[in-house]
């Protein structure tokens, strides 16, 4: 298929196959560098996902538009996923749709920052499956605070603070009172983790831009740093192994250390929400569905 034989259409029906409907897109655009892609799903044999640029492929002059792509994947006898072709694997619109028009309300298709993106690869029966993804900002029982008592006598190589429920997750801190690989002796290290991974689906992931916070207990001079990450299974923590040097953690004057307690704070700035949608529940009244 070449981009010349692509017909555009508005159409009042949802399409058959996924349907991926986003929440909170200016978030998505301000938080998300480069691309969003769905979870893999399956039509007539094959395994897909979109692909979406919500501030355009720049690398294909897609810049000031929304760019859509379907990436494809071959199901191979033993069961594994391999792409169709090295060469071509993605088509789709670079130049979808200009970002102007995109986010002009009058023209249906962003409402009340909400919009759904579908894709039909083959005329079959609807399977109605889908994704709903969305972002939350600031997020209410998103901060949570560990006083880590006796630190002059931590002797242990890490140590894991309670589990905090924040943003319907399970989180954890791990800090390295010394100092982790090579910086051991040199910086305190401290990390953002999951607690409660078991409970995802199959190639799950999760965008997160957290801070964490060592206090100055007397003037709230605090030490922070910002971090903007996908956690996912293969990476189910996340943070600084040179958070803070162990020579200002020391420092008297600085006050990270007061009755020989540190006091260490995480807090979820903005993080995704991904649930199950049914795609075929779609109608015109409500969205404006794109298909590619």
């Amino acid at each position: 298929m070449a981009y010349t034989d692509i017909v555009r259409e508005e159409r009042h029906v949802a399409p058959a196959n996924y349907s991926m409907k986003i929440d909170s897109f200016s978030l998505l655009s301000e938080m998300v560098d480069n691309s969003y892609e769905s979870r893999e799903f399956e039509a007539s044999s094959y395994r897909w996902k979109l692909v979406l640029y919500p501030n355009g492929d720049k690398s294909r002059n897609g810049d000031g538009y929304i760019s859509l792509y379907l990436d494809k994947y071959l199901t191979i006898g033993d069961g594994r996923l391999k792409r169709f072709s090295a060469i071509k694997n993605k088509w789709g619109f670079p130049q979808m749709l200009s970002l102007s028009i995109f986010n002009n309300a009058s023209n249906g298709y962003l409402i009340g920052d909400s919009c759904v993106f579908g894709v039909e690869v083959f005329v079959i029966k609807n399977e109605g499956k889908g994704e709903h993804f969305s972002m939350i900002k600031d997020p209410s029982d998103g901060a949570f605070t560990w006083e880590v008592q006796k630190f002059s006598e931590l002797t242990a190589e890490f140590y894991y603070s309670p589990v905090y429920l924040a943003g319907r997750h399970q989180w954890k801190l791990k800090l390295f009172p010394n100092g982790n690989t090579k910086q051991r002796g040199k910086h305190l290290s401290l990390y953002l983790g999951l607690d409660d991974c078991t409970k995802f689906h199959a190639g799950w992931k999760l965008f997160v831009e957290f801070t964490l916070r060592i206090r100055d207990q007397v003037r709230s001079h605090h030490h922070e740093e910002t971090i903007r990450t996908w956690f996912n299974a293969s990476e189910k923590d996340w943070g600084l192994t040179s958070f803070i040097s162990l020579t200002e953690i020391k420092n008297q004057s600085n006050n990270f250390i007061v009755n020989d307690t540190l006091i260490v704070e995480g807090v979820l700035n903005c993080l995704s929400v991904l649930k199950d949608f049914d795609g075929a529940s779609l109608i015109r009244k409500e969205y404006t569905t794109l298909v590619l």
